[in-house]
């Protein structure tokens, strides 16, 4: 690794981007982590507190809290990754395809783009829903229709303003094909745009499989998510508030630190005012340049 990629790396946001690898990691690690089988119901552990066997303790059915958190940090992160490879793919082959043929092709999609941009998406979710039916992937199925379209129309935008550029013309007119001009010019400054815009939108994502969880439409129990064990803990939240805190407190820090990382990356794009020690080491970096290029165009010289 160079000096810059390092340089690079410092300028990470690390703060937000480790709980965002916490939930990676557990979310593809839960089958190690659980200490216990989320499901597993022990009638004679019921509400039991914090201790050395429960770190988290027990809910109503006997079932240890951790081992169901880290299960529904499983079931949030496979079910985000599905919705956000597939609402991904499909808006930017539609999208992409709407801003590089033009015409009446791209006024028809762009048309129903802006429809499917008219309504909030999980609106459009709990409507999908109810003509599919409930459960994990009638859920899936719909927050993917309700996702695309603000890929489509990020992805048509980015192919308008780059066939624009004279580079585009020279490789048509150097004899490049559709295909490449696409997948070789155009097709990297696409998904740099809607994968940073996706790193914030996947905090939405896990809100919105907690809700429809939580609504009875999602994640069927006994199956560990975090909208469900809110559900089943709120009949106890006075005498156990922790069977509702602990995973709303798991959701909260994974959709805060989801929407603090897209902005971040959104930021690293901005334009930021160079600061004082930074110009001065630029200024010495240049003046040691300058130096080492007269010494040897003096050296030349004399020679």
């Amino acid at each position: 690794m160079n000096i810059s990629a390092i340089r690079d790396m410092k300028d990470w946001p690390w703060l937000v981007l480790l709980p965002v690898i916490g939930f990676v990691f557990v979310g593809i690690f839960a089958p190690v982590i659980m200490p216990y089988d989320p499901s597993a119901q022990d009638y004679s552990a019921t509400l039991e507190g914090i201790s050395w066997s429960h770190w988290l303790g027990t809910d109503y059915l006997g079932r240890d809290v951790l081992s169901r958190i880290v299960g529904g940090a499983r079931i949030s992160l496979v079910a985000m990754v599905i919705v956000l490879v597939a609402a991904l793919a499909i808006g930017v082959t539609i999208g992409s395809f709407a801003g590089y043929v033009g015409g009446r092709v791209e006024l028809v999609l762009i048309s129903i783009i802006d429809i499917a941009l008219a309504l909030p998406s999980l609106v459009i979710a709990l409507a999908l829903i109810g003509i599919l039916g409930t459960g994990y992937w009638s859920m899936i199925t719909a927050l993917t229709l309700a996702w695309w379209a603000n890929y489509a129309r990020m992805s048509r935008a980015v192919v308008t303003a780059e066939l624009q550029q004279p580079y585009i013309e020279a490789a048509r007119v150097m004899g490049a094909g559709h295909l490449w001009i696409f997948v070789r010019h155009i097709l990297p400054h696409v998904l740099a745009l809607v994968v940073v815009y996706a790193s914030a939108d996947a905090g939405a994502l896990v809100l919105a499989i907690a809700t429809l969880s939580f609504l009875g439409l999602g994640v069927a129990p006994p199956t560990p998510e975090w909208g469900q064990m809110l559900v089943d803990g709120m009949s106890y939240i006075e005498e156990v508030p922790r069977l509702v805190v602990l995973p709303g407190l798991a959701l909260t820090l994974v959709v805060v630190s989801f929407n603090l990382l897209g902005e971040a990356f959104a930021l690293q794009k901005v334009p930021r005012p160079v600061r004082g020690a930074t110009l001065r080491r630029r200024r010495k970096a240049r003046a040691r340049e300058e130096a080492e290029r007269n010494a040897v165009e003096t050296g030349t010289t004399s020679a």
